[in-house]
């Protein structure tokens, strides 16, 4: 089906997202089609949801994977390629989560400013947030912003570095872990 002509209401976009074989994200009433992923992509989302969702056992927070809707504001809704909520609400809904604490995406060249730009400005404003990380499996780089006492997010670049740390989760990751799968060369074959 075609993406709709007219600008959305949200409940108009969960309506009509909820009938599509494939997913979109909404921002202001506009209507994105959202891509395949390649590979490696998939690979390194994988690896830091499988880590989170081991070390979360037991504890009141839960990691997400692609497919869950993130609702940032009253006109825009995403699909993040992983997250984590302790929110009571949230472990409770079956379709649109408000409230994440940690929020993971995974770049590419075609996505990569989207992320970086519109996405992050939307996801900062959800107060629960205290990191958004950035992993470039192309040119192994990882950033975290990291939510300071002021509110503000500051980089945390962890490129090169041995460990992968989240401080919202109080994750510690072996680098090797993150990119598990993922060739040293950047072109995206097994090791």
């Amino acid at each position: 089906m075609a993406l709709p002509a007219q600008k959305m209401s949200l409940d108009d976009f969960l309506a009509w997202e909820n009938t599509q074989a494939t997913r979109h994200e909404f921002w202001r009433g506009e209507v994105f089609a959202m891509v395949g992923a390649r590979r490696v992509h998939g690979m390194v989302g994988l690896n830091i949801a499988t880590a989170l969702k081991l070390h979360l056992k037991g504890s009141p927070c839960r990691a997400f994977i692609e497919g869950m809707k993130l609702q940032t504001a009253d006109d825009a809704l995403f699909y993040p390629d992983v997250f984590v909520t302790c929110d009571p609400q949230d472990l409770k809904t079956d379709m649109v989560f408000r409230q994440p604490k940690l929020v993971v995406e995974v770049l590419s060249d075609s996505t990569q400013a989207y992320d970086r730009g519109l996405k992050f400005a939307a996801y900062r404003q959800i107060s629960s947030l205290q990191e958004y990380l950035l992993v470039d499996p192309d040119n192994r780089r990882v950033e975290v912003f990291r939510r300071n006492e002021r509110g503000n997010f500051e980089l945390v670049d962890q490129t090169g570095a041995a460990e992968l740390v989240l401080e919202s989760v109080g994750l510690r990751l072996a680098m090797a872990e993150v990119f598990d799968g993922v060739a040293d060369d950047g072109a995206g074959e097994p090791a």
